[in-house]
């Protein structure tokens, strides 16, 4: 049996994706991050997605990004694996966190919408509840702001 894209040996369906970040445009000491929703599965989530045959995790996630949001973004920290069944099969996606350096959202086919979010909130309306603990990954991956130089 042939492997497809994003498929590793064992069937498990191999993905990457980021939790993109910003400093807020009103407030310099405060993130963002950037949700996704996606109409097939109304659903709120970071982006990501399959990777295609032989992709690098990380060449996926930022692809994905792009594709996702319209942004091009800087990866920072790799924040986890996060392992679960879909449609039956298991997958497994990794994340990065990924600072936003340019770009801008026009809907397309796969995500209609996107908002950015202080963490609290984006930690609400993110559907699955394992997506979650990665907005908490990320706040423990980003320096400290505005603590005092040693």
């Amino acid at each position: 049996m042939s492997e497809s894209a994003g498929s590793g040996r064992t069937g498990t369906v191999l993905a990457a994706g980021c939790v993109l970040w910003r400093k807020s445009p009103y407030s310099a000491d405060d993130t963002e991050i950037c949700l996704v929703h996606r109409p097939k599965y109304d659903d709120w989530s970071h982006p990501k997605g399959k990777l295609k045959h032989a992709e690098d995790a990380l060449t996926g996630a930022l692809r994905e990004v792009l594709e996702e949001t319209g942004h091009h973004c800087s990866p920072g920290a790799r924040l986890g694996t996060v392992s679960y069944l879909a449609n039956g099969r298991p997958k497994q996606v990794i994340y990065w966190a990924a600072e936003v350096t340019d770009g801008a959202f026009e809907p397309n086919h796969e995500v209609d919408r996107i908002l950015w979010l202080t963490p609290p909130t984006a930690r609400d309306l993110l559907t699955q509840p394992r997506d979650r603990l990665l907005v908490d990954a990320l706040l423990n991956s980003l320096p400290t702001r505005g603590a005092p130089e040693a």
